[in-house]
């Protein structure tokens, strides 16, 4: 079986094993997260992204969070003479930015693993910059593509390997707006909420938002693409 959930937040990684343990998810399932792992709450997610690293049938699709967080990933260098030479407005405007958009837990817990294992902070480095910004699968009888926030400026005759990474890591649909009529588009970014769908996922003709509102507070879900099952936290 193959599983997405996104916009995990900081959620507990002990509430998400329960959420997986509720759909029976084993070693021969795989599961997709559609990015943002990381921010806002709890640890920052990085003792959920340290437990990602580890499973061979996980896969991380970049979301915006991990985005601004590896544009800012010179804050983890040491503070020499060259470092303030080369911190440039532009970086200070990313560190801005990313702290706007909920930055605090994740930056201060890897300043923890930082100090404690400095490898192991790498590696996870290492994890988030191969992280591609879309993938595709086959379930049950469908097509499916996985992206972060959508496809800003759809064409349907545009190759994927052409869009902006703007355009799949922030981009908000219109409920009415349409994506690929063969392949159902499975995203996340923006909370359901706004699409008076609190807590639970949208479907649409022809993409499904996952996004049921992990970063304020509520908990993320599980959809089961061989038959488009949804799990929650909640029921």
């Amino acid at each position: 079986m193959v599983y997405v959930t996104a916009d995990l937040h900081g959620y507990p990684l002990k509430d998400f094993q329960q959420l997986l343990n509720r759909a029976h998810f084993c070693d021969d399932d795989f599961l997709f997260v559609l990015g943002d792992v990381i921010d806002r709450n709890g640890d920052g997610g990085i003792e959920m992204l340290q437990w990602m690293t580890m499973q061979p049938n996980v896969e991380l699709i970049l979301g915006n969070h991990e985005a601004m967080l590896l544009a800012c990933r010179f804050i983890l260098e040491e503070v020499t003479e060259e470092y303030v030479r080369h911190l440039s407005i532009d970086k200070i405007g990313s560190l801005e930015n990313w702290l706007y958009n909920g930055a605090k837990p994740t930056i201060l817990n890897m300043q923890a693993l930082r100090k404690k294992d400095p490898e192991a902070l790498n590696s996870l480095i290492e994890y988030l910059q191969e992280a591609p910004l879309y993938d595709t699968v086959s379930a049950g009888d469908k097509d499916f593509l996985l992206v972060h926030a959508g496809l800003g400026g759809f064409d349907k005759d545009k190759p994927l390997s052409s869009y902006d990474p703007d355009d799949l890591l922030w981009y908000r649909p219109k409920p009415e707006e349409r994506f690929y009529d063969d392949v159902i588009t499975i995203l996340g970014h923006t909370p359901t909420k706004y699409y008076n769908m609190p807590n639970r996922m949208l479907q649409t003709p022809t993409w499904i938002d996952i996004d049921t509102g992990a970063a304020g507070g509520g908990a993320p879900m599980l959809l089961r693409l061989d038959d488009l099952q949804p799990f929650y936290i909640d029921s």
